[in-house]
């Protein structure tokens, strides 16, 4: 299995990147690329890739809690 790996960039998408499957709600499978974007903002006109519709729109900067 490669490596998969899932990027929450700041105030943008969700960067996917690796051999992944995306399912829609009825199962169906969805052509994807090796590495694309997923929406998190609501905003894009191609859901649920990323359009880049955020830009200026969209704020979120995730960051993982630090361990002690």
């Amino acid at each position: 299995m490669s490596n998969i790996t899932i990027k929450v960039n700041d105030n943008g998408s969700l960067r996917v990147t690796g051999d992944v499957e995306l399912i829609d709600g009825e199962g169906n499978k969805i052509q994807t690329k090796q590495t694309f974007s997923l929406c998190r903002c609501g905003l894009s006109k191609n859901k649920p890739f990323c359009d880049g519709s955020h830009k200026g729109n969209f704020e979120s900067v995730v960051r993982a809690a630090k361990e002690e």
